[in-house]
């Protein structure tokens, strides 16, 4: 794309953004191509959030349109321009081999998941997750993500031992299990322009592989529309099937036992919801 076909910000625009999110930022930062993308990504979400919602003239633009123009906006970026494309295919490696963390979050019933649509893609639904952060936890990253894109704290709710981890297109990505949420939950995500919707489905429509026609019967919607959760699928029934065995045995043993992890977790969201 030429330069100048792709310049549909306005100046002043740009030189907040700029302002804002690179001009200031060490010098070493802005000599590392990958971390500057990281930068250039905050201006972007900045400029779709703050800025096209108050001008109905602005175009929103992708990521690569968008660091193109600031490249060519700021004169000691211009060095990077005619590498744009490399640039972003590299920062993109980079982001898919930091680790995602977020939750798999269930009912009381174990019989429905939440799950969150994203405002730029619509028609695709996943769960709350996100990349970690330097130095963060995995746990306090999926408390963190699953707060900024559902408004909800799961924390009372996390058992650590409990968790899905599988590679989904060359990305780590551990789900935390978390388990007894009500249905009548208000859920608000605290992400603008990030989350359009967040929703209750039931775990026996979602789709375990791409030719799986329950979810076009039951909710109108191809497979394709939950390609980030079928890899998540049949583990989860299987933790739900294992978990009513485990309750089930409980139940019809009749001996007293100890208070266990899970009892006390269950203890911890009663005083979470009553508090």
């Amino acid at each position: 794309m030429n330069p100048r076909q792709a310049q549909c910000i306005p100046e002043g625009i740009l030189d907040d953004l700029a302002s804002r999110f690179i001009i200031n930022i060490p010098e070493e930062e802005r000599r590392d191509p990958i971390r500057l993308c990281f930068q250039i990504e905050l201006a972007f979400w900045f400029y779709l959030d703050f800025h096209c919602p108050e001008d109905p003239a602005l175009r929103p633009c992708n990521m690569r349109e968008f660091t193109q123009m600031v490249f060519q906006h700021v004169p000691s970026l211009r060095d990077h321009l005619p590498n744009t494309d490399s640039i972003i295919e590299r920062w993109k490696e980079y982001k898919m081999a930091v680790p995602t963390y977020g939750a798999i979050v269930l009912d009381e019933s174990l019989e429905y998941v939440l799950l969150v649509q994203a405002y730029w893609a619509r028609a695709s639904w996943g769960f709350p997750k996100g990349k970690v952060n330097e130095g963060e936890e995995p746990q306090a990253c999926a408390v963190r993500e699953v707060l900024e894109e559902t408004g909800f704290d799961i924390s009372p709710f996390l058992h650590p031992a409990e968790y899905i981890e599988r590679q989904v297109f060359d990305t780590q990505v551990r789900l935390y299990l978390v388990v007894g949420v009500p249905r009548d939950t208000t859920f608000s995500p605290r992400t603008r322009k990030e989350i359009k919707s967040v929703d209750w489905f039931s775990i026996a429509d979602l789709p375990s592989h791409k030719r799986d026609q329950a979810p076009r019967a039951t909710l109108g919607l191809n497979a394709n529309a939950f390609f980030m959760v079928m890899p998540f699928v049949k583990p989860l029934r299987k933790w739900i099937f294992n978990s009513r065995q485990r309750r089930s045995q409980r139940q019809t043993a009749g001996v007293p036992h100890c208070i266990t992890d899970a009892e006390k977790l269950k203890q911890k969201q009663q005083e979470y919801f009553a508090s």
